[in-house]
């Protein structure tokens, strides 16, 4: 209780900047909850459609492989079932490969949707963080321009001290955030590199020439 106490002192002597720096935090923990449960379902979705897809492309059945994959939203799902669709038609291994690079290509944006936000948001959060601590500031050495000079010194220590709160806090959401985004970028790039180990699987099982 003692805790919460302070964290709200805190936050109420830091001014009006506090409340933009927290509406960035909530809304930057948010995506960042929102993209952490897709990235895993995404993941566990994936494994568990090449260990279907795996069987089916080893023993050759490219025509069961490719009713799987299309009736998949995955994105492994979604690259087999182009080069399945166009190994089809007696392509080359080079169309094939070109049109699996061309789906990975559509669903890459798909997993790193709105990640990129974290690191906008966090240095938001920094920049009102400072943007409120030097008009605190500027505030501060207003109020103390005509008071006693005895009491100026008391008054501007506890101005500044109110005034840094804001820079302590936009920290506070920037660090956890740059931490996140650069955590959800790591599993969406480990989740294309697997997209193209498995199209490359693919396509040494089919044994074409270039």
């Amino acid at each position: 209780m003692e805790f919460v106490t302070t964290v709200l002192r805190f936050f109420q002597s830091g001014g009006a900047f506090m409340y933009p720096i927290l509406i960035v935090m909530i809304v930057g923990l948010a995506i960042a909850l929102e993209r952490a449960l897709y990235l895993r379902r995404a993941n566990a979705e994936n494994r568990a459609l090449w260990s279907e897809l795996l069987p089916l492309l080893n023993r050759g059945d490219y025509q069961a492989a490719e009713r799987l994959a299309s009736e998949s939203e995955t994105a492994i799902g979604r690259v087999l079932g182009f080069g399945l669709a166009r190994a089809r038609g007696n392509a080359t291994r080079s169309e094939i490969e070109m049109a699996m690079e061309e789906s990975i290509m559509e669903v890459t944006p798909l997993l790193e949707r709105r990640t990129h936000y974290l690191a906008t948001f966090a240095n938001i959060a920094t920049l009102l963080g400072l943007l409120g601590t030097i008009i605190g500031l500027i505030q501060g050495f207003n109020a103390v321009a005509n008071v006693n000079p005895a009491e100026k010194a008391s008054l501007l220590s506890a101005s500044i001290s109110v005034a840094m709160n804001t820079t302590a806090f936009g920290l506070i959401v920037a660090i956890p955030l740059l931490l996140a985004h650069a955590w959800l970028q790591s599993k969406a790039n480990d989740l294309i590199d697997s997209v193209e180990m498995a199209a490359i699987k693919f396509l040494n099982s089919l044994g074409l020439k270039e």
